[in-house]
């Protein structure tokens, strides 16, 4: 471990060389953890197939893992541990391409095989595309966001402070999810009812006709809540345990190792702690895409505390905490996967300015 990654580089990189790190970061992470989540999900599907979905049927669990017949099989939640993506399926069409059962799974290791045998091993990235035009672009913004925030914060307090992190990791959430929340409607709009661009355009004038510009923005409050507290909470405890075993290793910054063990805690601890929300904001995706199959059945939405409240009075206080290992399972190794390969690109592009500096003298 003779190669070290900075701890903080700041201004000795430029915005771009940031998004050029957090982009090659969020790449890796897809590609690396969507197999697991690819799996995991068929091998949920195979207990519970999209034709024969019991709506009451694992409501729990369905809460906060992606669960292909939560409602009947008209639509799934995908989650990769980057982002969260909503399939919407009619009557299981739309889906059949991302989904197909060539026989029974008896556990992790037979799926991967028969789905590589059977399939070819490019189904094993079968949620990729989206995670690449969506979370690609949201990772940038938000890692970008987080180390601007975090250096002008830095800067105007004239020294270091935990309270820094908490506040850049928040505010940079916040403005990373605004940014795509509206994105994520609209393509949820195309899944749904395959419509052209033109259809799209026209259908999006006329829910902002109908109901404003803020219809644009339906379910950012519950994303909000889930994932600013977890971006916060993140990079609080990022910078501290990796503070605390560059000191325990006597080290001036932080190994490749300290870093992945950095985001691996990290990001368990957040995700923990903040868990209560994702299950809400799970149910908020799917009941979403259900609404967008069948408008005219779709309930009237209820709010964050109402959502938990009926959590609550169906499954009790467990129910809220339901997918704990699933959830811990994807988020760690995206966590440490991310931060480390965007330590390594800023540690990169910081060293390559130097010596362009040096040759320019």
């Amino acid at each position: 471990m003779a190669e070290k990654v900075s701890p903080s580089p700041g201004g000795d990189i430029t915005p771009l060389q940031q998004m050029l790190a957090s982009g090659t970061g969020a790449i890796l992470t897809s590609l690396f953890v969507t197999p697991l989540d690819v799996v995991k999900i068929r091998l949920q599907a195979q207990r519970t197939p999209f034709s024969k979905g019991n709506p009451s049927e694992g409501r729990a669990e369905a809460a906060a893992i992606p669960w292909p017949a939560a409602h009947g099989g008209k639509c799934f939640l995908y989650c990769n541990g980057l982002m969260d993506h909503l399939y919407v399926c009619q009557n299981g069409n739309g889906c059949s391409a991302w989904y197909r059962a060539p026989g029974h799974f008896s556990g992790t290791l037979d799926a991967f095989v028969k789905i590589t045998r059977n399939e070819g091993i490019r189904s094993l990235w079968s949620g990729l595309p989206p995670t690449l035009v969506m979370a690609v672009p949201a990772t940038v913004i938000y890692f970008t966001a987080y180390d601007q925030l975090r250096d002008y914060l830095h800067a105007r307090a004239g020294g270091w402070s935990p309270s820094i992190p908490l506040l850049a990791g928040a505010l940079a959430r916040l403005g990373a999810v605004t940014v795509i929340s509206p994105l994520e409607l609209i393509r949820t709009k195309m899944q749904s009812q395959q419509l052209s661009y033109r259809q799209l355009r026209l259908c999006i004038r006329s829910a902002v006709a109908q109901d404003g510009w803020l219809s644009l923005w339906r379910g950012w409050g519950p994303t909000v809540l889930r994932d600013v507290p977890f971006s916060a909470l993140y990079w609080f405890n990022y910078e501290l345990v990796r503070t605390w075993l560059c000191r325990q290793a006597w080290l001036d910054g932080a190994t490749f190792t300290v870093s992945f063990i950095s985001g691996a805690v990290s990001g368990t601890v957040a995700a923990v702690l903040t868990l209560p929300f994702d299950v809400v904001k799970t149910q908020r995706q799917i009941e979403l895409g259900d609404s967008e199959v069948h408008p005219v059945k779709a309930s009237k939405p209820s709010s964050t505390w109402q959502f938990m409240q009926r959590i609550r009075a169906e499954s009790g206080t467990r129910g809220l905490f339901a997918g704990f290992l699933p959830r811990v399972i994807k988020v760690a190794p995206a966590c440490a996967i991310m931060i480390t390969t965007y330590e390594f690109g800023k540690s990169f592009f910081q060293k390559l300015n130097q010596e362009q500096q040096l040759r320019g003298l």
